[in-house]
């Protein structure tokens, strides 16, 4: 089978709008995952393509010079006392450069809350004709597949999704034949990588490995291909943040190996039908 693979942002986390596409152009990738809502980490940069016009004219020319298109873009996350509103210009954006999705997750313990702002992150991004997939994070509130479900169906909205990456659904120690029995109709894209089959106990190592030390698929402990098989044909979006690598690399040969190995290891193990 054919699979499509797109550059996310928390691999190559310092490159702007225009490099990430040119990065996935050279190496071969189909798409671009970009964080156009700033997250403040450490080391991130603060591209937001609202307020660039100079920077969105160099993405377009990128995009039509290579054929790179945008995938997804991130991170509205729910948190205590947010607007959801202020996420529209990222929206208007992600429209503008062809995108389909936005990528959310939930940071807040009060439940009724995040359902609400959630929803109305859903009503929002349908107005643009954007999906939204709730990705559940091994630190955030929402941590669990179970988590993650159970928002969906409460909030109920057609343009509402599930984006599994590989390495949190590990870390929740959740299981792939439960992925089978959801709505084919909630998986749009999934985040790949691979990682140490040890689940860290602190919280702290399990912040640095999800983002600062995963590994390329093939080289961790993690049984990616049961978790792939288990959900529909869709693309893989590498997220793989890793330092060491960066530094001995570069971003470039870092994004072409992540892609390599990544086409490796699908071609080998990942079977739907």
């Amino acid at each position: 089978m054919t699979f499509q693979f797109s550059l996310a942002q928390l691999t190559v986390l310092k490159t702007s709008p225009a490099e990430i596409s040119r990065i996935a152009s050279n190496c071969g990738y189909d798409f671009v995952s970009m964080r156009q809502i700033y997250m403040g980490l450490p080391g991130e940069p603060d591209y937001d393509l609202s307020k660039n016009a100079p920077l969105m004219k160099e993405t377009k020319a990128v995009f039509a010079e290579t054929g790179i298109r945008l995938l997804d873009i991130e991170l509205a996350r729910i948190f205590d006392d947010m607007d959801v509103s202020k996420y529209e210009p990222a929206m208007a954006t992600a429209v503008e450069l062809g995108g389909k999705h936005v990528l959310s997750s939930i940071w807040t313990e009060r439940r009724e809350y995040a359902i609400e702002r959630f929803a109305e992150l859903c009503d929002l991004a349908k107005r643009y004709g954007l999906t939204v997939e709730l990705e559940y994070v091994p630190i955030a509130a929402v941590k669990t597949l179970a988590g993650a479900v159970e928002v969906l169906k409460t909030v109920d909205r057609p343009n509402a999704g599930l984006m599994i990456d590989v390495h949190h659904f590990h870390r929740a120690k959740d299981d792939p034949a439960e992925l089978a029995k959801l709505p084919k109709e909630w998986f749009r894209f999934a985040h790949l990588c691979d990682a140490p089959a040890l689940i860290p106990a602190e919280r702290d190592e399990m912040t640095r490995i999800l983002r600062e030390e995963r590994s390329y698929v093939g080289e961790g402990g993690i049984d990616v291909a049961s978790i792939l098989n288990a959900m529909p044909a869709m693309p893989y979006s590498i997220e793989l943040p890793n330092l060491k690598r960066v530094a001995e690399y570069g971003y470039e040969e870092h994004a072409r190996r992540c892609l390599e190995s990544a086409k490796k290891y699908c071609s080998a193990h990942v079977t739907i039908a």
